[in-house]
């Protein structure tokens, strides 16, 4: 069975640029390890995307990686998920 890894960069933060929790461009976190460094928030509608990529589902037109943001209407965060394949 193949196995990923996954890890969520944040690329953007959208509005004026400021994350209430201080987020910015060129973090990356790694699932699991990180997951609690995480905004709470964003976890929670980022988790559905994380467990796609774990179980080797792919998204739309790409199968290793996808964008998608936070709920925060006023100063979005964009994130990337992407997945490396583990060897075991």
């Amino acid at each position: 069975m193949v196995k990923f890894k996954v890890s969520i960069e944040v690329i953007d933060v959208l509005g004026d640029g400021k994350c209430s929790l201080g987020q910015k461009p060129g973090i990356i976190y790694d699932y699991p390890e990180d997951r609690g460094k995480m905004c709470p928030s964003s976890f929670y509608v980022l988790y559905p995307w994380i467990m796609v990529m774990l179980s080797g589902g792919s998204l739309w037109d790409s199968k290793d990686h996808m964008t998608t943001g936070c709920p925060d209407y006023k100063h979005q965060v964009v994130y990337k998920i992407s997945r490396k394949v583990v060897e075991e």
